[in-house]
């Protein structure tokens, strides 16, 4: 699905806001159903799983910082491409980044595409990646791919935009730590251009 973002109906309460860090969403995000789901895939899954088998969200809106040495720092990309960039068994003769036996290919196709925003492909894994050189994702994250996946599997529509914080490189941490505070803010802008009254 392809939306220009004045088109996108982000009011609803049963919309959900999943942020890995509180300090990615700020002050910025306070009125609107918000999870913070913590760092890391099996975070991730576990927090979005409890959470829709008690209270079914309408639309999964994934915001988080990520790297990448495609698009500059202060970017954000909006991704509906997303790999299991830790997931590696083609020594019994699978393909890099599927799950053996899931059904689920390599590369899951899965969300909403904002047509102002630039379009990346997300790779997740549960490290923080300082020399990334791999050119089948472009964009380097911890979570948003079990979100995906989860939303997919839910039938539930994804959205998952990511503040580019750093270049994947030897200065990712020390850019990461001063950028991740400029996220909120720049979701802020995109998603709430007018205003940003509560819910």
């Amino acid at each position: 699905m392809t939306f220009s973002r004045k088109n996108l109906q982000l009011s609803d309460k049963k919309n959900l806001f999943v942020f890995a860090l509180a300090s990615e969403a700020a002050t910025e995000f306070e009125h609107v159903n918000k999870l913070i789901c913590g760092i890391g895939k099996i975070n991730a899954a576990y927090e979005l799983t409890k959470l829709i088998h008690t209270n079914k969200p309408s639309l999964i809106i994934n915001l988080g910082s990520a790297g990448s040495n495609v698009f500059p720092t202060g970017e954000v990309v909006c991704c509906t491409q997303f790999i299991q960039r830790d997931m590696d068994v083609r020594p019994l003769g699978f393909a890099q980044y599927e799950t053996p036996l899931s059904g689920i290919p390599p590369v899951l196709n899965y969300g909403i595409e904002i047509e102002e925003l630039p379009h990346g492909i997300c790779g997740s894994g549960d490290d923080f990646e300082i020399n990334h050189s791999n050119t089948n994702y472009n964009v380097i994250d911890m979570e948003a791919y079990p979100l995906a996946l989860i939303a997919m599997k839910e039938k539930i529509p994804f959205l998952c935009l990511k503040y580019i914080s750093d270049g994947a490189d030897g200065a990712a941490a020390e850019s990461w730590t001063v950028q991740v505070h400029k996220a909120a803010e720049a979701f802020k802008k995109i998603l709430f251009p007018n205003t940003f009254a509560p819910l």
